[in-house]
């Protein structure tokens, strides 16, 4: 047998009070969602042992394999010479359509690298980037990898690259280690 009673009605100071309360755990919970990730704060590359870390702001720490500029010994001191720079520099800028994938962007070279450099009537280079794969060659990345192999940038696997554009933001630092 079917229900003939009337349809039960809510008032409208009950439907305000359900719809305040929801957004009111919507919010909290959005909140304690941003502020429980924990925030990169330093980018650190220790080029001997071909690593680079990720570190939080909680001492966390995430590390990916990296390869580096062909002849990656020494701080780089002119273009063309396949070094990965060392030092303290700034992560800037981004390139979402790079030719390697994804890239961001290393602040070398700084002031006293340019003076170096200009000591030596060379330039310096430029256009340093953590940066993934060339594009097509994605699948290739566990052999390439193996090998330092760019002209002194900083590369990883796609996938890494992946993690590391989601957590470092612009300005972020990065030290570079011999």
């Amino acid at each position: 047998m079917r229900y003939q009673g009337r349809p039960q009605t809510r008032s409208p100071f009950f439907v305000a009070s359900v719809r305040y309360a929801l957004a009111a755990g919507c919010a909290i919970c959005a909140a304690c969602g941003a502020s429980g990730a924990a925030e990169v704060v330093l980018v650190r590359v220790d080029k001997s042992e071909r690593m680079l870390e990720l570190v939080s702001d909680d001492g966390s720490v995430t590390r990916y394999d990296v390869a580096l500029g062909a002849d990656p010994h020494g701080h780089k001191q002119r273009e063309g010479d396949g070094r990965t720079p060392e030092g303290k520099y700034v992560l800037d800028w981004r390139n979402a359509r790079s030719a390697y994938y994804k890239s961001i962007h290393i602040s070398y070279p700084d002031a006293a690298d340019r003076a170096e450099a200009a000591v030596r009537g060379e330039t310096p280079g430029g256009m340093i980037m953590i940066h993934g794969q060339k594009n097509g060659f994605g699948f290739l990345g566990p052999i390439v990898q193996l090998f330092d192999w760019t002209e002194g940038c900083i590369a990883v696997a796609n996938d890494d690259m992946d993690e590391i554009w989601k957590q470092v933001k612009n300005g972020t630092p990065i030290e570079i280690m011999p």
